[in-house]
C-alpha cells in the first residue's frame, strides 16, 4: 500500500507504478496490475508488460536528458501549459513502449492478442476514460497522461516503425 523511495520520497499505491529519476528506479504496485485487469479490463501479461516499458520509457527520457528538459519547460508555466507538456512526456514514454513490442515482436516473443491487450491497457487508463470512469466530465486542461486515443496512437507509432526519432516527434507534434 505504500513505499519509501530512496530519491523520491513516500508513495501510495494510488499513485501506481513509477519511474523515480532520483534513484533510476522504477517501483511497481501489483495492486495496480490488479485494478488494471479486473476493474479496468485490460486483461493479460501484455497489458501489464506494456505498463512496465512504459515506465522504462521514463527512464530513457531521464538518462537522456528529455525529463529534465521538460522540467525545465515547465517553469513560470501555468498548470494546463504544465500538463500538456506532462501529457507529451507520457505519450513519448508510451511510443517507447511501442519500440520495445516491436523489436520483442521481430525476435518472436509477441503472441496473438498481445498488441491488442497492449492497446486495450493504454485504452484503459487514457486520462478522459479515467475520468469518465470516476464520474467526471473530462477535463483536458487537467490531463496529465492524455487521452485514451492519443496513448493508443502513441503507442501504436512506436510499433509500426520501431523507431525511437517517432517518438521524439511527439514532444513537437501538435496534440
Amino acid at each position: 500500500g505504500r513505499v519509501q523511495t530512496a530519491g523520491c520520497g513516500n508513495a501510495s499505491s494510488a499513485v501506481g507504478p513509477f519511474y523515480c529519476p532520483a534513484d533510476q528506479d522504477i517501483y511497481l504496485d501489483t495492486s495496480f496490475f490488479e485494478e488494471l485487469q479486473n476493474k479496468l479490463g485490460a486483461k493479460g501479461d501484455f497489458a501489464v508488460a506494456y505498463v512496465i516499458a512504459h515506465e522504462v520509457g521514463h527512464h530513457i527520457q531521464n538518462v537522456t536528458g528529455v525529463a529534465s528538459q521538460i522540467e525545465s519547460a515547465k517553469r513560470g508555466q501555468s498548470t494546463s501549459n504544465k500538463n500538456a507538456l506532462q501529457v507529451r512526456m507520457e505519450l513519448q514514454a508510451d511510443c517507447y513502449a511501442g519500440v520495445w513490442a516491436h523489436y520483442s515482436a521481430k525476435m518472436g516473443e509477441v503472441e496473438d492478442g498481445d498488441l491488442q491487450e497492449a492497446l486495450a491497457a493504454a485504452n484503459a487508463i487514457g486520462d478522459d476514460t479515467l475520468q469518465r470512469n470516476a464520474g467526471r466530465r473530462p477535463m483536458p486542461d487537467s490531463f496529465t497522461h492524455g487521452t485514451s486515443e492519443q496513448r493508443m496512437n502513441a503507442f501504436a507509432t512506436g510499433y509500426k516503425g520501431g523507431e525511437m526519432e517517432a517518438c521524439d516527434a511527439i514532444l513537437t507534434a501538435r496534440l
